[in-house]
């Protein structure tokens, strides 16, 4: 099963790029079955179009896919592709999970 969710968030769409493919925050945003590979990085599927694929080894099924446009508020939409087990009642938690690691960088920063 895939599930497809959509989220605004008010950060540069860099921003929450950059956050979403940095392997020490995976833990905390993507689903259980996507983590079990350890810290292994995406496959950045277009840097100019801020796409990136995750998959799992150790999970077979699991994969899940982000794209991060600018809005024109400043801020970005991020839409994302979510495949394995019950992807379709985990897609909107793990795009607020992302939500909460990006807030988390901007005040870090």
């Amino acid at each position: 099963m895939t599930a497809h969710a959509e989220r605004g968030m008010s950060a540069p769409p860099e921003v929450v790029f950059n956050t979403a493919i940095d392997p020490d925050r995976a833990a905390a945003w993507l689903p259980e079955p996507l983590r079990q590979d350890g810290d292994r990085r995406p496959e950045v599927v277009s840097a100019e179009q801020l796409r990136a694929r995750w998959a799992s080894d150790s999970a077979p099924g699991w994969s899940a896919e982000i794209q991060v446009e600018p809005t024109d508020a400043g801020g970005a939409r991020v839409r994302l592709d979510l495949a394995g087990g019950d992807a379709d009642g985990l897609a909107d938690e793990t795009l607020a999970n992302l939500a909460r690691e990006v807030a988390d960088n901007l005040t870090a920063g």
